[in-house]
C-alpha cells in the first residue's frame, strides 16, 4: 500500500460547508470521520482472520458513529439521547475506547505490520478533504484527537441551558458545569498524550505531511483551550459561591489570561478561507479579550479596598481597562458567532454573564464617586481620564489546573490469544 501520506479534496467528496450549527459555549472545529477499511483483505496474508475480522468490526462500528455524530453535532436542538438510553457521543467515545487497544496490537505486538494498512480520514480545518497515511500511529493519533473532541462536544451540550420543573427558566446547573471542568481536563489528557507519547512515534517527515488538524501545535492549542475553559467553568463556579474571595476570583482570572495567551500564541497559522480556521481563530481572541475583562474587574475590585488615592487611581484604571476589554470582548464574540458556519450564542451564564452585569455598572459608579471625591479635595472638576494613570500590571499566577493524565493502553489480549 506504500508508506506515505496523501491529501486531496476530492470533488465527489461531500465539501464540510454548514450554513449552521447552532449554539456554541465550546469551539470544536466538527468532527474528524474516518473512512471504511477492510483489515481482512488488507491484512489477510499477515494477520490471524479473528483479529482481522475483530479490527474491521470495531472500526466499522466508529466509521458509523462518528459519521452520525458529525452529521448532527452542535446542530440546533440536537437529540442527545439515543434509543437505547444514554448519549450518543458517550457511545461513540465508548466505541473508541474499545476499538484503541486492539488498534495498538498493529505497533505493539507486530512492528512489521505497522505500515501495511492504509488509514483514510475526513479532515476539517485543513485544506485537504481527506488525509490517508499508511501508518497506523497516524490512526491512533486520530482516534485520541476524536476521543478529545467528543469530549468538547459533550461539555457544548452540557453547557447550553436547559428547562427545570421549579419554574425558574432555563438555565446551566452548577452541577452541569462541574462535569464540564472534567470533560475538559480529559480532553486535555487525551490532546497531551497524543503530543508526547504518538507524535514522537512517527518520522518527522511523516509527520510534516500531517493535517493542520493533527499539527502539534494545533494538538497543543487544543489542549490548552481544553485547561482554559476549565478555568472559565471554575471562575463561574466560584463567582456564584458567596465564600469565595476577590482574591480568588482574580486569581482564576489571571491564571484564565495566562492560558488563554498560550493558546493564542500556539495555535497555527490556520487556513483562514476554510469556515472551521477562521472561527477556530476568532474564538481564541474572543475568550482572550474576555479573561482580560475578568482579571482586570477583579484586580480593580481588590485594589479600590486601598485606602490611599494611589490605589484608588489605579482601581479606577483597572475597572475602566476592563469596561474596554468587554466591549472588545462584544464585538469579538459578534465576529465569531457570524462566521461561516454561523453560530448562535446561548444565554450568557457564570462568568460572562457577571461580567455583563457587574462591569459596566461597578464602572460607573466608581468613576463617580471618584470623581466627586477629587473634585471636593481639589476644588475641580477635571475628568477622571485626565487624572488616572494607565491600567496597573496584573499579578502572575502559575496555572493550578493540568491534563488529566493518560496513557495508551495495553494491546488487548486477544493478539496473544489469536497468535497462540
Amino acid at each position: 500500500m506504500g508508506c506515505g501520506a496523501s491529501k486531496w479534496g476530492d470533488p465527489g467528496v461531500r465539501q464540510r460547508s454548514l450554513s449552521s450549527v447552532g449554539e456554541v459555549v465550546v469551539f470544536l472545529p466538527g468532527l474528524r470521520v474516518p473512512r471504511n477499511i477492510d483489515f481482512s483483505r488488507t491484512l489477510g496474508d499477515h494477520l490471524d482472520k479473528s483479529i482481522a475480522e475483530r479490527l474491521t468490526a470495531l472500526r466499522a462500528r466508529v466509521v458509523l458513529m462518528a459519521a452520525q455524530e458529525s452529521a448532527t453535532a452542535l446542530k440546533p436542538r440536537r437529540r442527545v439521547a439515543t434509543r437505547h438510553g444514554g448519549s450518543s457521543t458517550a457511545n461513540l467515545l465508548q466505541a473508541l475506547e474499545e476499538y484503541l487497544p486492539v488498534l495498538l496490537g498493529l505497533v505493539k505486538e507486530g512492528t512489521q505490520l505497522r505500515n501495511k494498512v492504509q488509514f483514510v480520514w475526513a479532515n476539517q480545518e485543513d485544506v485537504a478533504e481527506e488525509t490517508s497515511m499508511a501508518d497506523s500511529w497516524y490512526e491512533v493519533l486520530s482516534v485520541l484527537h476524536l476521543m478529545a473532541m467528543v469530549c468538547f462536544l459533550q461539555a457544548n451540550t452540557l453547557l447550553l441551558p436547559r428547562s427545570y420543573a421549579d419554574g425558574h427558566g432555563p438555565r446551566v446547573s452548577e452541577e452541569s458545569r462541574q462535569a464540564t471542568v472534567d470533560l475538559f481536563l480529559k480532553a486535555a489528557g487525551y490532546l497531551d498524550c497524543s503530543i508526547h507519547h504518538v507524535l514522537t512515534q512517527i518520522p518527522p517527515e511523516r509527520r510534516r505531511e500531517l493535517p493542520v488538524d493533527l499539527a502539534e501545535d494545533n494538538l497543543k492549542a487544543l489542549s490548552l483551550q481544553g485547561l482554559s475553559q476549565g478555568v472559565d467553568m471554575q471562575l463561574g463556579l466560584a463567582i456564584d459561591n458567596p465564600k469565595a474571595t476577590l482574591a480568588v476570583k482574580r486569581r482564576l482570572a489571571c491564571e484564565m489570561i495566562k492560558c488563554w495567551k498560550q493558546v493564542k500564541d500556539t495555535i497555527p497559522e490556520l487556513p483562514l478561507s476554510d469556515g472551521w480556521g477562521k472561527k477556530h481563530a476568532l474564538f481564541v481572541k474572543w475568550k482572550y479579550v474576555e479573561a482580560k475583562a475578568a482579571a482586570y474587574y477583579f484586580h480593580g475590585l481588590i485594589l479600590d479596598e486601598g485606602e490611599t488615592e494611589k490605589a484608588q487611581e489605579m482601581a479606577i484604571a483597572a475597572l475602566q481597562a476592563s469596561e474596554e476589554f468587554l466591549n472588545e470582548s462584544k464585538r469579538a464574540s459578534e465576529a465569531f458567532h457570524a462566521a461561516p458556519p454561523a453560530s448562535r450564542r446561548p444565554a450568557p451564564f457564570g462568568t460572562t454573564k457577571y461580567l455583563l452585569e457587574m462591569i459596566s455598572k461597578d464602572v460607573q459608579s466608581k468613576v463617580q464617586s471618584y470623581q466627586d471625591l477629587y473634585t471636593q479635595q481639589r476644588g475641580s472638576n477635571i475628568g477622571v481620564s485626565k487624572i488616572i494613570a494607565t491600567p496597573p500590571q496584573l499579578p502572575d499566577f502559575p496555572l493550578a489546573l493540568s491534563p488529566e493524565d493518560y496513557e495508551l493502553p495495553q494491546s488487548d489480549p486477544f493478539w496473544k490469544e489469536a497468535n497462540q
